[in-house]
């Protein structure tokens, strides 16, 4: 593995599959700080294309989104357990690599109602 400090901009960005499962809102116990998953994506991503709609000021136009770096990434809890960038500190991690696309498994945010979000919670191993 390349070293991260030596990783370009372009390669950091290249190392994401597009797989959107950050994108999916999460919910966090108030008392365990437990996380949960929900079937529920960012109302920026597109499902068509795979990508955020709005990546480029992301973390501006949505409260929470963060931009991944190789200084926060490994530290993030609630990451997927697919995501492409764990393979960097988890060294027998395998990414999935060719990832199901998850249109037609989640439903828009800007679709549901914030007050029903835990309805949507669902395991992570089901996307």
């Amino acid at each position: 593995m390349k070293d991260l400090s030596k990783i370009t901009k372009e390669e950091w960005e290249n190392i994401c599959d597009n797989c959107g499962k950050c994108c999916l809102i999460k919910l966090q116990d108030e008392d365990t700080n437990e996380n949960y998953y929900t079937n529920i994506i960012c109302r920026y991503y597109d499902l068509e294309n795979q990508r955020c709609s709005v990546y480029e000021k992301r973390d501006k136009m949505r409260d929470g989104c963060l931009i991944l770096t190789k200084e926060n990434v490994d530290k993030l809890e609630w990451m997927p357990k697919t995501c492409a960038y764990r393979k960097l500190f988890e060294p027998d991690f395998k990414p999935c690599g060719n990832c199901i696309p998850l249109k037609g498994r989640v439903i828009s945010e800007a679709e549901v109602n914030e007050d029903d979000w835990e309805d949507y919670i669902i395991d992570e191993d089901e996307l």
